[in-house]
């Protein structure tokens, strides 16, 4: 069943939501609502040139673990010659610009400026975090994501260079624990993705991760 959301900062049951994980259409995208969304592991896709917010909660979770990502040899080496350095929350505003632009032209895009400007204020309020990937002092990839919990919630990223996006996601990875955090959300399975360590969880397995004890 797919539920139509009102005014209402509420979400129905995400156990009552279609195979796919698609739960509920509709609502805004108001700080408040966010937080309540990714409190419970649903996360908004919005095609805005149809101008519709999907809410989506999958019960199948692709997730990595910090500990257990992946490092290739070539990344290995890539990383020990030290041609691309990382930073965190010093673009944020370049990063999810970038995401946007990557993807503007794809079907069922929806990086907009509606959702830009939602995750630009989680961003204020330190919920939604950036890292940078640089080179010769040029932005050439990143990825941002939403604090929940004790998990990372990942939105986007992308690489102007090769393998600059695993950079950025084998950094994050390091820095997370340091924060407490121990589950990056991967929301989709992808081949890149996969072969960084990402692996299926059960959706109650992944809210015992998301909430703090």
């Amino acid at each position: 069943m797919i539920y139509l959301l009102d005014e209402r900062i509420a979400f129905p049951n995400p156990r009552n939501g279609e195979s796919n994980g698609l739960l509920a259409v509709g609502g805004d995208l108001s700080v408040e609502r966010l937080i309540l969304a990714y409190g419970h592991g649903i996360f908004p896709w919005y095609d805005f040139r149809e101008g519709t917010i999907a809410w989506w909660c999958p019960m199948r979770r692709f997730v990595i673990f910090p500990d257990e990502i992946h490092i290739s040899h070539s990344m290995r080496s890539l990383l020990r010659k030290g041609t691309m350095t990382v930073s965190f929350n010093k673009a944020f505003h370049q990063v999810i610009a970038q995401c946007s632009q990557l993807r503007i032209n794809e079907t069922g895009a929806w990086l907009g400026e509606d959702m830009i400007e939602a995750y630009t204020r989680l961003h204020a309020l330190g919920l939604a975090k950036s890292v940078e990937v640089w080179q010769d002092g040029e932005l050439v990839g990143g990825l941002y994501g939403v604090l929940s919990g004790r998990c990372f919630c990942g939105e986007s990223m992308f690489s102007l260079v090769p393998s600059a996006s695993k950079v950025a996601l084998i950094a994050l990875a390091r820095h997370l624990p340091k924060t407490g955090r121990e589950l990056i959300d991967c929301q989709l399975r992808t081949p890149h993705l996969a072969s960084m360590g990402g692996r299926y969880i059960s959706y109650d397995e992944y809210m015992s991760h998301l909430r703090f004890s």
